[in-house]
């Protein structure tokens, strides 16, 4: 009878401790669900970033006459800076305009007429992302992005 009660109770001891650990592992799972979640939307933000950075250094370039007097690579630069400098600003001043309405990427570039490449379009992903980073509008689905009104 003694070694049947120590054996139940060594049983319950252990199923405790296993579903302790269960616990712990389900939680350490979530989290690092979440940091693996984060680790791609950061690395797609990257990725868009960098794509539109490339495009801006080539189309500059492309443009510019060769021996043009008075042009160099940095009034280029400066001039590409002008133009994606206020990219936010007129991100926001479009989601002011459809107020709530879910929109895509490509339809926010093309309101914004800087749909006519994948530079320019990965442009405005990025700056979608870094406004939901910043809270100032909201991922609504994959794709999709909202004003943070509801």
């Amino acid at each position: 009878m003694v070694s049947a009660s120590r054996t139940a109770h060594s049983i319950e001891v252990t199923a405790e401790g296993l579903q302790e650990e269960l616990a712990r592992l389900q939680f350490q799972k979530q989290a690092l669900e979440r940091e693996l979640a984060a680790v791609v939307a950061h690395l797609g933000s990257v990725q868009r970033a960098l794509g539109a950075l490339e495009s801006a250094l080539v189309a500059p370039r492309a443009a510019a006459p060769v021996g043009e007097p008075g042009s160099s690579q940095m009034d280029t630069d400066t001039d590409a800076d002008k133009q994606y400098g206020k990219l936010t600003e007129q991100v926001m001043a479009y989601f002011a305009k459809v107020g709530d309405a879910e929109v895509r990427a490509r339809e926010v570039a093309a309101a914004l007429g800087r749909d006519a490449d994948s530079g320019s379009i990965n442009a405005v992903r990025s700056t979608l992302d870094r406004l939901v980073a910043s809270s100032r509008i909201q991922r609504a689905g994959r794709g999709l992005y909202r004003t943070g009104g509801s």
